[in-house]
């Protein structure tokens, strides 16, 4: 228990060091957001179909979770008799049994995607293949692969040389792997091309010279053959920082004072440095991740041994459950932060609040979804808190 008390004193060590960049925000205390009630923007009738559409994705999600931790928690119990059939050393019998448990996350994970594949297509917000959802599943998980395939390289190499004390040498690799992830965002984004569209870029560069983020390019990724949902996110830090708008923004729905609420929401999160921020926060919380395997799997010989793969990919995994409502609730805090950013620096309250009416519309979702669902799976403040605000900030004016 002496690893772990001093895992946990470290990270609390360390947010109270950084509580002054990861936590305040920008968002006035004095802002008098209130209650807006949906049905002022939204028919009976959608507020019912987007409740209907959401629930299924929502159980889905949480069935699909619970596949995936029975199946750590039987490859954590089982998996060990795996190591004695591999004749790559200790640390590449590690990888291969990394890799092993992340198909079977991926065979777990795989029907309840589908079935969410199914249902998009029924209501048309998707319409994906479903050989292409494979495929593209596949992928995705891959990108994760990469990260915890490197992170047991260092895991298993230093507890090899140092044994018990391996996690407060690996924090460091750890932040390290997380930054170049974020650094090189941009291009492990696909099918992105340069933004043709020239009020769009115009409105683009004067917003980003207003924010303290001037040059911030502006790429389109092309998506509208998978879905006709709409979406934007911003990647990278200092020279490459990217603002990333899906073509489905572009395709007519949406008018130029909607496009540029989105486009300064994600200059919003370049500007108050979201992208770090997120690798903060992911190593404050891999500190005593770490420290906890080093002490389950010290019974298996340590993580220098591959027979402890297992059982540390099922806590990694099972960490990852517990923790996504904190994950969450600080997400939430970063989108209000750059929603407010949005709304400063354009100072249009009432495209902001067409733009988020759309969103929902567009993307089938619930403007206020029941506490469970947006507490397990809730990354952005709810459109009705999202409307609340821009009411706030017209108010305010």
């Amino acid at each position: 228990m002496l690893i772990y008390a001093a895992a946990l004193a470290l990270a609390l060590l360390a947010a109270l060091a950084a509580r002054h960049w990861l936590w305040p925000t920008t968002v006035p205390a004095s802002l008098r957001v209130r209650r807006v009630d949906p049905a002022r923007y939204f028919s009976g009738a959608f507020l019912a179909r987007s409740a209907s559409y959401e629930r299924f994705l929502n159980i889905d999600e949480l069935l699909a979770q619970l596949a995936v931790l029975a199946a750590m928690v039987l490859y954590a119990i089982r998996g060990e008799r795996l190591t004695s059939e591999s004749a790559a050393g200790p640390i590449g019998t590690g990888m291969l049994l990394g890799m092993l448990g992340f198909a079977f996350i991926w065979i777990a994970e795989l029907p309840f995607g589908l079935a969410a594949v199914w249902w998009e297509r029924r209501h048309h917000v998707s319409h994906q293949g479903y050989a292409a959802a494979v495929i593209e599943s596949f992928f995705a998980l891959g990108g994760k692969f990469l990260f915890v395939c490197f992170a047991l390289l260092v895991a298993m190499g230093l507890a090899r040389l140092t044994r018990r004390w391996w996690w407060a040498l690996a924090a460091p690799a750890f932040a390290a792997l997380a930054l170049s992830f974020t650094f090189l965002g941009v291009y492990l984004t696909p099918a992105t091309e340069p933004l043709r569209r020239r009020d769009v870029a115009a409105d683009a560069r004067a917003l980003a010279r207003g924010e303290g983020v001037a040059g911030t390019q502006v790429l389109v990724q092309k998506v509208a053959r998978f879905t006709s949902a709409p979406n934007a996110e911003a990647v990278g830090f200092g020279p490459t920082r990217r603002v990333i708008l899906w073509d489905t923004l572009l395709d007519g729905r949406f008018d130029r004072g909607e496009i540029r609420i989105v486009t300064a929401h994600e200059l919003g999160h370049l500007a108050h440095e979201h992208p770090l921020k997120r690798v903060g926060w992911l190593v404050l919380f891999l500190i005593p991740l770490a420290a906890l395997i080093a002490y389950l799997t010290s019974r298996r010989g340590g993580m220098g041994q591959p027979r402890a793969v297992p059982l540390a990919l099922a806590v990694f995994v099972a960490a990852g459950l517990v923790f996504a409502p904190a994950s969450n609730l600080i997400s939430r805090r970063m989108e209000a932060e750059a929603d407010f950013s949005a709304l400063r620096a354009t100072r249009q309250p009432a495209a902001a609040r067409a733009l988020f009416v759309k969103l929902a519309r567009t993307s089938l979702e619930n403007p206020d979804p029941p506490s469970w669902a947006y507490v397990l799976y809730g990354d952005h403040p709810t459109i009705a808190q999202r409307l609340a605000m821009s009411e706030a900030f017209a108010a305010s004016r």
